[in-house]
């Protein structure tokens, strides 16, 4: 498995509150595997809280092609959804809509202060929310008679197979079931191709 494979979004949702010059901010951070999803979201959070002065937000979603986008929400252009933006950068996460709603409580913060705020807030929202790594990949299922099953298990392993990313189900025969990181797939074709060859396996193919 390469690095290439992995990659990270939010383990949680989460939500944060700051206090800047009387004005309260809410960050709330969302898992989205899409764009739809994230705006979605986005939508959910300015339906609840209506009343809220802004609702500034950004996210990027997708990997390795990554979608991103913000919006200032009607603060000064560059101090809201940047921010935000940028904290998700700092994080290092996709599939991730950050939201931060601020309630204005009459002071006015200037470019300056509305950056710190809004990042600030989106900064510890995403920390609270932590992240989980993930990893691209395939889904193969194979059979094989029981005498070979071993073999094959430790075959996989030794080609890179993370740990608990083969299933077995010990029936009539073994069936597997194995997640293939997209960087090891062709690898694991040709194994695949060579045991059935050889009689070691009776099937394979990919999951659809």
């Amino acid at each position: 498995m390469t690095d290439g494979d992995e990659f990270f979004e939010p383990a949680t949702f989460a939500e944060v509150e700051t206090r800047h010059k009387r004005s309260l901010f809410t960050g709330r951070v969302f898992r989205a595997d899409s764009e739809e999803e994230a705006r979605e979201r986005v939508r959910e959070v300015s339906r609840r809280y209506a009343d809220a002065t802004h609702h500034c937000w950004a996210y990027r979603v997708g990997f390795p092609q990554t979608t991103e986008y913000y919006s200032d929400a009607g603060e000064p252009s560059g101090t809201a959804g940047r921010p935000i933006l940028g904290a998700i950068h700092r994080a290092g996460v996709v599939n991730t809509v950050v939201v931060v709603t601020r309630y204005y409580g009459g002071t006015k913060l200037g470019v300056r202060g509305l950056i710190e705020a809004y990042g600030e807030c989106a900064s510890l929202a995403l920390a609270a929310a932590g992240r989980r790594g993930r990893v691209r990949s395939r889904e193969a299922s194979l059979e094989c008679p029981y005498e070979h099953a071993r073999l094959i298990l430790k075959q996989l392993a030794d080609l890179g197979l993370p740990e608990g990313a083969v299933e077995a189900e010990w029936g009539s025969a073994v069936t597997l079931s194995a997640s293939v990181p997209l960087s090891l797939a062709d690898d694991a074709a040709s194994l695949f191709e060579n045991y059935k060859e050889r009689g070691f396996i009776t099937r394979w193919g990919w999951k659809k």
